[in-house]
This record gives structure tokens, sequence and C-alpha cells, in this order.
């Protein structure tokens, strides 16, 4: 795999990004240099649902109920010293910790987060992948204004669907710190049906205070230091283009293709550590939640000495599928249920797609010799999941129809320039208009020769693989050059931001919004 930032190059801090989030119709110069219309050029019209709308509120009334319990928390994001097991950094986190204090409620209920900023520059936080109010989804200059440095806002809002969930600021590099939690959604069944055990599994790409930050890596992909890695993606090669581009495409074995980060960290964390125990019950069956929260980097997770048998994806429940390992893009979420036997435990292995090393954790089951190196188990060989092997538990899948709307939105860029954006279609004064109850359909075309992870604000959707339904899911997958179809019911008024889970990809402009109107 090529890597095209070295976190040994020598960056000269950024006092202002070259690249940035831009949602309220202000074209990015290099967009309007080569007249092509990215995801910053959104067009807004007065027949937008905006965050403030009516519809909003009575959307969130629809989900109250009158015995909802509130639950109240307090999220402070500072600077804080923290210790990962092989360094101790200085960085940013949520009440002193990495990862951030993990949220657990019912579905149904009201969480309520007051969140003091003491950072030095604004934040917001978006609660990733829950069908929320618009206005407290935390994307700046789209459904609020951000919180300024010294100041504290709260968010509160009704949880409508249980599942694996996380929360993370949604504001220029600030997700590739250490500001990130698990946010998990439950109910009366997933309380119930994981054995002994429920284990919650973040993963991490880590770079902050190791000698460059978030904002070096930007400064350093966007102004050209991407040109330094050990070779051109093909260009050394001694091959034509047609076979230069079919090493570069997905298969069965790499289904990401052969470039898959941008970034080659120095460490990779499982939550908040490089080598950490995970204290299972013997002999049970485990629930693992998986959570990406990396800003660059995609995992294959195996079990060594066991299989997995996913059970939901995104939150929401699949037809259980069993498999020895699986691919995780940022983003993405996966349930898994692992059998555990008495002993010492099984090692968690999260290697780097396409790269070399990643982070192991042992499953503690009993006393006994802890591995001391990094495991290969020969699962992460093995039977691969594939995103065809999902599907939606008839419970949770989309009532059959038609798409009452189709859009193609095509993601566009390359790394020679580090342009990045999303082409969405404008109709109607705004850009992919949608109005309530549509079915809609999102063809998503990828123009470059490298994997997105493709998020939805705001609303979950159904893959549709060879005209049938698949999985329910909020980030989705897009390999090079490739097409994924997906389905979701306009049933949550606003304005929502849809853009690609690798953090510097969409600062460089690989997002768009999706607008309700009247």
């Amino acid at each position: 795999m090529i890597k095209r930032f070295s976190t040994s190059l020598a960056i000269v801090a950024a006092g202002s990004l070259v690249a940035g989030a831009v949602w309220a119709g202000v074209a990015q110069p290099w967009q309007e240099e080569d007249g092509r219309r990215g995801t910053s050029s959104v067009a807004v019209d007065a027949t937008a649902i905006g965050p403030d709308d009516e519809a909003v509120l009575a959307s969130e009334r629809a989900r109250q109920t009158s015995t909802a319990e509130v639950l109240d928390i307090s999220l402070t994001a500072a600077p804080a010293t923290i210790d990962l097991g092989d360094q101790t950094v200085e960085t940013w986190a949520f009440n002193g910790t990495v990862p951030g204090p993990e949220i657990r409620l019912q579905a149904g209920n009201v969480l309520r987060a007051e969140v003091r900023n003491n950072l030095p520059e604004p934040l917001t936080i978006h609660w990733h992948g829950i069908a929320l109010r618009n206005d407290m989804d935390g994307v700046p200059g789209l459904t609020q204004d951000p919180i300024a440095p010294g100041a504290t806002s709260t968010y509160e809002f009704t949880v409508p669907d249980p599942g694996t969930y996380f929360y993370h600021p949604h504001t220029g590099t600030q997700l590739d710190r250490g500001l990130y939690g698990a946010l998990i959604v439950e109910d009366d069944v997933s309380a119930s049906d994981s054995g002994a055990d429920d284990v919650t599994v973040l993963l991490d790409d880590w770079i902050d205070g190791t000698g460059l930050d978030p904002d070096d890596v930007l400064q350093g992909l966007t102004s050209g230091a991407a040109a330094e890695h050990d070779m051109d993606a093909m260009g050394d090669m001694d091959m034509d283009a047609t076979d230069g581009m079919e090493m570069g495409m997905a298969t069965p074995e790499r289904p990401l293709g052969g470039d898959t980060s941008d970034v080659d960290y120095p460490l990779y964390l499982i939550n908040g550590r490089s080598t950490p125990e995970l204290a299972v019950e013997p002999s049970s069956t485990t629930r693992l939640r998986l959570i990406n929260a990396g800003a660059d980097t995609p995992f294959r997770v195996a079990v060594g000495g066991a299989q997995l048998t996913v059970v939901a994806t995104d939150g929401f429940p699949v037809r259980p599928v069993t498999v020895d390992s699986l691919v995780i893009g940022m983003g993405e979420r996966y349930d898994v249920m692992v059998d555990v036997p008495e002993g010492p435990g099984l090692p968690l292995v999260a290697a780097v797609e396409g790269g070399d090393g990643g982070p192991a954790a042992l499953l503690r089951s009993g006393p006994g010799e802890i591995v001391s190196e990094t495991p290969r188990p020969a699962e992460l060989g093995g039977e691969l999941l594939s995103l065809d092997d999902l599907v939606a538990t008839e419970a949770v899948a989309l009532p059959d129809g038609a798409p009452g709307r189709t859009y193609e939105i095509g993601l566009e860029g390359d790394m020679e320039t580090y342009r990045w954006a999303l082409d969405a279609p404008q109709d109607e004064g705004v850009t992919l208009p949608v109005r309530t109850g549509q079915r809609v359909r999102l063809v998503l075309r990828n123009e470059t020769m490298m994997w997105h992870p493709i998020h939805l604000h705001g609303h979950t959707f159904e893959t549709v693989i060879d005209g049938k339904p698949g999985a329910r899911k909020d980030t989705v997958i897009v390999p090079p050059m490739e097409s994924v179809t997906v389905d979701f019911v306009a049933d949550n008024p606003g304005s929502w931001a849809i853009h690609c889970h690798n953090i510097y990809h969409a600062e460089a402009g690989m997002q768009t919004v999706l607008s309700y109107v009247r």
C-alpha cells in the first residue's frame, strides 16, 4: 500500500488551513477556478427546511413519549495529558479521558448533554448515526453556530433507535484528536441477548501529540507534502494504464482496492490503549460493539481462535452471518457475537487494512500469560464479510416500494492535488432536495481510485444490491471506481450533511447537503 503522508515529514504548522468545511453556499477557491461544483457550492433557497423550522420541532414531538426519562450528562472538552500505553501525549479530550465517557440510555429516552468548550477553538458535537432533531446534529454553519471557547451549550434530543453509535466533533480536524466516545442505545432485547458480556471496542488511529497534530497533517496533504511517498501510485511500475488501474481496483481479498489510507500513523488504539485487556466472562458469548472512530484508517478485525457472528451494523440488526473477519471503515459500527472459552483469553486484532500494524486487545477470560506481541491470527486471512452478506431483519427492513426520487452523486478527486468533492445535483433552488414522505434513492458513484466511507446524517438507509434490499446503515463503503446504491425514507425534516468520513477528504471538500423542501 502507498502511504501518502508520512508522519516523519517536517511540516510547519499552519496558522490557517487551506481547506475546511463550508456549508452555506460559499464555493472553495479551487472549485471557482476550474468550474466544478463540489460540496461547498451548496445552493440554499427559502423553500428549504432549516434547523429552526417548525417541521423539525414537530418531528421531535412525534418521537417523544409521556414515559420518556431524561439522562443528564456533562461533557467538557479541554486539553489533557493522556497515557496511551506506549507513550504519554498532550491532546484534547472529553472529561480528561480517551475515549470520552461512554453514554448508555434506553431507546425512546431523552439525552440532555451540557457541553463546556475549554478548547482554544470552536467546537460542536455530532451524535453519529442517531436519527435526531436537525438542530441538535452538530454541524457548524448548517445546523448550529459552534460553541465558542469558554462557552457552554446544551444538546437535548430523543434517541429513537437502539444500537451502537458514537459522538465526536464536527469541527475541522478535531475528530483526529481524543474527542470521541461511545453512545449505546439499549432496549429490553439488546440488554439481554448478548449473554454475560457487552463490550465496547473503539478503534482509532493516533497522531496528536507525537510531533504533529491533525492540522499539520491536513496542511501537509493540501499543500503538496502528500507528493512525498515511496513511489507514484502507478507511474513507477512497468505496466500500462489499464494494468495500473486494475491493481488499484477492489477484489474480494482486497475490498478497498490498492490505496487504502492517506496517513502513516505512528499509533493505533483500542479504547485509548495500544494493547488493552478487555475482561469477559469465561465460556460465555460476548457481544463486541466495534466502532471505527479513526480519521483515516480502515481496520480488518478478527479474533484468534474464534469466529465472528455479525448481528448488527450501524445500530440496526441484520440476519446473523458468521465469518472469520470483517473490514470496518471510518464511521462504521458492527455488533458481533464471539464465544470466548475459559482460559487466559483470545486475541482481538484490528489490522490496518492494506497496511502494516494495528492494535490488539486481549479478551481476558481467566488467568494466564498475556500475549506479548501483536498476534496475526489466521482468521485475518479467512472468510471475509462482504456487504452482500448483510440483510436487515424483517423488523427494521424498509417497506417495499419504488423510489420516488433518484439522485446520482459523483465522488470526485485525486491524491495529487488533494481536492475531493461530492458532485451533487441541484434542483428547486437547493442541493439534493427531498420532500417528507418520499422514498429516495442515492446512487453513490465513485470516480476516484480511492475508497470512501460515505455517511448520511439524520437517517438510516438500506443498501440495494442487484435490485434486492440489504442492510440498514448510515455509513457505507464505496470502493474505487464502483457504485453503491442506497434507499431511505425522508422522515426527518431539516438540512442534513452527507460526506466522506475520512476527515481529511471531508475537510478538503468531500461533503454536501441533503435538503428537505416544502
